[in-house]
This record gives C-alpha cells, structure tokens and sequence, in this order.
C-alpha cells in the first residue's frame, strides 16, 4: 500500500479529483496527507472532510525557499510518502527539493508540454492561434514545467474559446487524467527508459476531451 502525499495552495480541485478516484476505485494506495503552503486554502476542508491528515506549512513563515522548503519536506516526510503529488501547488520549489523526491513527484501542468511552459498557458495558446491545446502530467525536475511526460489530453480550440472558457473545459480532462496517472504510479506500471515515461501494460498516454470530437 503505497502513501501518497498531495500538495495543495487553494482549493486543489485536482486533488478532490485523485481523492475520490482513489476511495472509489480501490487503488494499492492511500492519500495519506494533503499539506497547504497556505492556512486558508480550501482543499484542507475536503481533506479533513474525508478522513485525510491534513497540515500547513506557511511560506510565509520563513525567510527564504531553502528555509521553506527544508520545513515542508520534514512535513511531508513524517508521512513516509512513496510519491508527492503537486495539486495546484504554487510555489516555486528549489533544486536541491526535487531532487529529494526524484521520480517521486508529479505534477499536471496546462498546456500540451514542451509547450507553453510557465503562467498564463490558456493566453499563450490563444494568442499564437494553437488549434489544439491540453494538459500534462509529468515527473517534477527542476527546470520549471518540464520532466518526462507521463498522460496528456488534448481537446480542440474553439474559435469563440477565451481563456476562461478554454481553461474550464480543460480542467474536466486534467481530472481524468492526473487520478489515471497517480493510480499506474501506485500500481508500478510506470518506467523510465533514457527520459521517456513507458506505461506497462502499453495503453494509450493520450486522452482526446470529448469536445476534440466535435466538428462546428
């Protein structure tokens, strides 16, 4: 039974997302913490809510990344976590971090990686005229929003999509895909070979949103 450790900063709807998936489908896993960099973050109530351990590790309370993040670690350590998974986390987490909890760690980003990296990815895409755009769940290294590439979903761009029309109905594929993901990494179905995520038994690492299928 593998532990897993969810971060969160706000609401963590991809979090309530991999929780029900979890309870519901009987992984070889369990949640068995989600921590909050914030002290009102929303998700802590859902957490709580389903019998989850919940904590807050305040960044504010510290004066520098390396501070912050050497306490968040001891935090998430005291739950002996075979995998972290950053839920709309937002903060910015050191080398030395990642490297703590290499090919431990994932984290959905989007957009259709290598692309648009960083914020504003739905504006990005919009602005360059992308007929496709998605998200990604991915390994965590330490260069921003990169490291191999483990599920991603594509849905169509629609002419009249603005970025808060597009971002909404992305999000109902981000929670498809990142409790998909988290369950083959507590099943042991995900390998590295020279960078690239291979899932085994061989399925499709890509999900097409319903709404890729319609034609205007």
């Amino acid at each position: 039974m593998k532990n897993i450790v969810i971060l969160i900063s706000g609401r963590g709807s991809n979090m309530e997302a991999i929780v029900r998936a979890c309870q519901s489908e009987g992984w070889p896993g369990r949640i068995a913490a989600v921590i909050s960099n914030r002290p009102d973050a929303a998700g802590l109530g859902f957490a709580a809510s389903h019998g989850i351990a919940t904590a807050v590790v305040d960044h504010k309370g510290y004066p520098d990344r390396e501070s912050f993040d050497a306490a968040l670690a001891q935090a998430i350590d005291g739950f002996s976590p075979d995998l972290v998974v950053l839920a709309g986390f937002m903060r910015i987490l050191t080398a030395g971090f990642v490297k703590h909890y290499e090919r431990r760690m994932l984290n959905i980003h989007p957009s259709l990686l290598p692309c648009f990296p960083g914020l504003h990815t739905h504006e990005q895409a919009l602005a360059v005229g992308v007929k496709v755009h998605g998200a990604t769940v991915h390994f965590v290294t330490a260069e921003l929003d990169h490291g191999p590439i483990v599920l991603q979903a594509a849905i169509e761009v629609r002419q009249s999509d603005t970025p808060d029309t597009l971002a909404a109905r992305l999000l109902t594929q981000e929670h498809v895909i990142y409790p998909r993901a988290v369950r083959w990494f507590v099943e042991g179905r995900l390998s590295l070979d020279q960078g690239v995520v291979r899932v085994s038994p061989d399925v499709s690492q890509l999900v097409i949103g319903a709404d890729a299928a319609e034609v205007a």
